[in-house]
């Protein structure tokens, strides 16, 4: 079906999305998403059907002022108590609606039958919409089971002896019983317009419900109004309507149909484009790593998007930047230093890739200004506190001297490595005099040799901020005893007290904050 979308800010061309099983409408608060769903509803006419758990549950108040759509849920309702005048349902919320209308098709059709069979008719057992909603239902939730009584729903959990009704359910059990249900009733090749898929809806289950939703209703298009970015990245034939700006006056969007085909993943592309701020792409996930809990509080102007590995921080800010004429945002990322050579690091930091001043994450609270701070704020001596953790850190890294110095060695070669057999060869024998000449041109020897020496010189002269520079070790916040240091716990209890101090605008976080921004280049 062809989806003709609302008028476009200074555009006289009507956008038609054609042939879409799913669009996805996003947009940051404010934007006029809400108001653009409903016009596309309006465009839709008697092809559109509208589901929300959110007001089907608990909107009862309103039900009765908001205009019945034909062909709704409510209007089936409607219709079935005005056919039968002496048996009133009083049922107010959509939901309490939706199950009565399934259990009376239910009776009907076993009337029916019981009436064809009484009259030796030969047919079928009746399969009703309940039956369908049952059915799926346990696939859902495949530990539960529906039971009909007496003209009721029963439900049942796998290993209890005990049912209980529709009063009992979850909020989330609700949600899913009426999507199922709702579904059905849509007109044939209706545009079904979900509004906010996932309240209630445990993430968990979140893909398999409405994979299962759409496969009910094959012939009709699902448009689905979200904030939850991970939920429309679920959908695989997707048409992503980003709503930027609304014009009341003239009835008109500034809104894009997104390129999600793009090797950018479409999560982070559809969160960020609702967030209208710009982009700091870092490494580490959203629950676990220190850079997620630490970059918002030194980049609040940025919305920080944690993308697991370096490599998918540095194609992101690329893929982004290229479509930044569509989407006016600008992003960076950050990643960190480890073993770069000078060279690769000036190579990041051209692309718009923070690379910091020492070798990783944890290296940053170790900065002298971020111990300092932290002594100070427990009334420490911040300079027998400071001194202290230097001399353990120079002793820490004069110990693993050598071996750092060594990882720092296979690093260069391995990328020397790869970028040399790269090159074309006119054959096997070409290749292999190349590889034997390797060694002798690479020469990693001498290149651990000059860096023994250099570190070396770090440790003699007490060049601290160097060894931040070079030293991938994730065991120094603990073993430079920092945190008993500054009269803390340990080293997780150290982190949190930074973070708690960065949270706050005073003079200690401003201090934090400057000195890391500084060690980022930023």
């Amino acid at each position: 079906m062809e989806l003709k979308l609302p008028k476009k800010t200074n555009s006289d061309k009507s956008v038609v999305i054609a042939n879409a099983r799913q669009v996805t409408i996003i947009g940051a608060n404010g934007s006029g998403k809400s108001r653009f769903t409903q016009q596309l509803i309006k465009e839709c006419g008697n092809k559109a059907f509208v589901v929300s758990a959110l007001r089907a549950i608990y909107d009862a108040d309103n039900a009765t002022h908001l205009p019945v759509l034909e062909g709704s849920i409510t209007s089936i309702f409607n219709s079935i108590n005005a056919s039968n005048p002496q048996v009133k349902n009083l049922a107010r919320t959509e939901f309490d609606q939706l199950t009565y209308v399934m259990l009376i098709e239910e009776f009907h059709e076993l009337m029916n039958y019981k009436t064809h069979l009484l009259m030796d008719d030969s047919i079928d057992f009746p399969k009703t919409k309940l039956d369908k909603v049952v059915k799926r239902w346990q696939e859902v939730f495949p530990r539960n089971k529906v039971l009909r009584e007496n003209g009721k729903l029963l439900f049942s959990t796998q290993g209890q002896s005990d049912t209980y009704s529709l009063l009992r359910l979850s909020d989330g059990e609700k949600a899913v019983l009426y999507y199922l249900g709702a579904v059905l009733y849509a007109m044939d090749d209706a545009v079904i317009f979900v509004d906010s898929p996932e309240t209630f809806i445990h993430p968990s289950i979140m893909r398999t419900l409405w994979d299962v939703i759409e496969e009910m209703r094959p012939d009709c298009t699902f448009v689905y109004n979200t904030h939850d970015v991970d939920f429309a990245a679920t959908r695989f034939d997707n048409k992503c309507v980003w709503v930027k700006n609304f014009n009341p006056e003239a009835l008109e969007w500034d809104y894009e149909v997104l390129d999600t085909s793009r090797n950018l993943n479409e999560t982070i592309y559809i969160d960020l484009l609702g967030a209208r701020k710009p982009v700091l792409f870092i490494e580490g996930d959203e629950s676990h790593s220190i850079d997620s809990h630490l970059y918002p509080l030194i980049f609040p102007e940025y919305v920080v998007k944690p993308l697991g590995s370096c490599d998918k921080v540095i194609e992101s800010v690329r893929t982004f930047a290229s479509l930044e004429q569509m989407h006016h945002v600008d992003s960076r990322g950050i990643v960190d230093r480890d073993r770069r050579t000078d060279k690769e690091v000036e190579y990041l930091r051209n692309k718009k890739i923070m690379v910091p001043e020492v070798a990783e994450i944890e290296n940053i609270f170790m900065l002298e200004t971020v111990i300092r701070t932290v002594a100070a704020h427990r009334h420490k001596n911040e300079n027998d506190v400071f001194f202290s953790v230097k001399r353990n850190v120079l002793n820490l890294f004069q110990r693993e001297l050598k071996t750092q110095a060594l990882q720092h060695v296979r690093h260069r070669v391995k990328h020397d490595v790869e970028k040399r057999i790269d090159m074309r060869f006119r054959n096997i024998s070409a290749l292999e005099d190349h590889m034997i000449d390797l060694v002798n041109e690479l020469d990693p020897r001498t290149q651990y040799e000059k860096l023994c020496r250099e570190f070396h010189r770090y440790v003699s002269t007490g060049d601290y901020n160097m060894v931040l520079r070079v030293f991938n070790h994730k065991q120094m916040l603990a073993e430079s005893q920092v945190a008993p240091l500054c009269g803390l716990k340990n080293r997780d209890e150290y982190i949190r007290t930074v973070l708690n101090l960065l949270k706050h605008d005073t003079p200690q976080a401003r201090v934090m904050r400057e000195a890391i921004r500084t060690c980022l280049k930023a």
